[in-house]
């Protein structure tokens, strides 16, 4: 049995790739601020595998100290830096760049920083969730955090490949049934972003949960400083 841990787990992609690794038998951990959701997660999750195969723990991911203070099982297999989101506020371009780097960027670094004395040597496995905005450009700041987390991961491939841990991105598309777009999502933008794709749908979370489970698993051993691009076709041959 592996020990997962997975970022912003409450909801979307994160819950879904949550329950696609203790579905194949791994442990997991399920990270985020939120801790009535976190907890609703975990409590779908065990009832849908039978099992106590998932836990949760409410830490604020850009609080150096609390992310310090997690409770970390003495080995972990895969980490998966999901946790993210987009500033909407009115603060102007400085505020919304300081919000989008904390929130994609920060987290992501200092739970991986927190984690990796941890990780599996060899057989380690790190996923970092950035997004279609970093490699085609798109919500300002936002595309500039997601951006940041590849150059990010490309750097830490380096520093833990001969350890013998790979790290990957995952860059999704437009995805239904998660919370990044909240109440922007018209009819007509939803359709533009469908007929932007060549399968003529949305992703799902499932979808994204099935590229990060895949870079995670013994398959992809060999498979390190890649950006593998999960959009049903809207963004061609770029990573």
């Amino acid at each position: 049995m592996r020990h997962v841990i997975v970022s912003g787990a409450g909801t979307g992609i994160g819950k879904a790739t949550a329950a696609a690794f203790a579905r194949r038998g791994d442990c997991v951990r399920l990270l985020g601020r939120r801790a009535h959701l976190l907890e609703r997660a975990t409590e779908e999750i065990n009832e849908e595998v039978g099992d106590e195969r998932a836990s949760w723990q409410s830490v604020d991911l850009a609080d150096a100290g609390a992310v310090g203070r997690l409770e970390l099982s003495e080995t972990v297999d895969v980490l998966v830096n999901n946790a993210g989101g987009v500033y909407r506020g009115d603060g102007g371009i400085a505020a919304a760049l300081q919000a989008d780097i904390a929130t994609n960027v920060l987290t992501a670094q200092l739970l991986t920083t927190t984690v990796a004395p941890r990780l599996r040597r060899p057989g380690g496995r790190v996923v970092n969730v950035s997004s279609i905005a970093a490699l085609r450009g798109g919500g300002d700041s936002y595309g500039a955090a997601k951006a940041a987390i590849i150059g990010w991961s490309y750097s830490l491939a380096a520093e833990l490949g001969p350890d013998g841990i790979t790290v990957n991105v995952v860059a999704p598309g437009y995805v239904a049934d998660t919370e990044f777009f909240g109440d922007t999502m018209t009819d007509d933008r939803r359709r533009r972003l469908v007929d932007s794709t060549l399968l003529g749908r949305p992703g799902t979370p499932d979808d994204v949960a099935g590229a990060i489970v895949f870079l995670a698993s013994d398959e992809a051993g060999y498979i390190t400083g890649q950006v593998l691009q999960v959009n049903g076709g809207a963004l061609l041959g770029r990573g």
